[in-house]
């Protein structure tokens, strides 16, 4: 059996996007971006969504993490970005002394809901400068349709 081992930062994280989906998704926007920000700040990625008629425009600042170190998952109405920030070892670490390292290295996770299902298929990621741009393509539903039924009589 596999346990999961949750880092503070990353639960803290994962806990505080799924608190404010629930109070987006049930009191319509009623309630500010997070509700733990003090904890929070500095322990995610921060983002930026942007909505239009057809798409979203998701960005996240990775500084210092490498493509490969990055995950990009999706799932119907969610975008879960993970990504890892390796430390700079150096043979000499040990001769060396650090005056302050306020560098932050480890695992990182953030999970974004959207209120109407995405494209699973249209769907672009880039990495330039640091910036990671996710664009997603609203799902079309069809319109309700209407048939209308004959009676026979039986």
């Amino acid at each position: 059996m596999k346990y999961l081992i949750k880092k503070p930062d990353t639960f803290l994280s994962m806990l505080n996007d799924d608190i404010t989906s629930v109070l987006h998704k049930s009191f319509d926007n009623l309630f500010p971006e997070y509700v733990f920000e003090q904890e929070v700040k500095g322990m995610t990625m921060p983002v930026d969504i942007k909505e239009f008629e057809d798409k979203y425009l998701v960005k996240v600042e990775l500084p210092g993490i490498e493509r490969d170190n990055i995950e990009v998952d999706l799932h119907k109405n969610s975008l879960k970005i993970s990504a890892e920030k390796k430390s700079e070892k150096e043979e000499n670490d040990k001769k060396k002394k650090y005056h302050k390292s306020e560098f932050r290295y480890g695992n990182y996770c953030r999970t974004i809901y959207f209120p109407v299902d995405v494209n699973m298929e249209k769907c672009d990621a880039k990495l330039k400068n640091g910036i990671l741009s996710v664009e997603l393509e609203k799902l079309q539903k069809e319109e309700d349709k209407k048939r209308k039924i004959e009676i026979s009589e039986a």
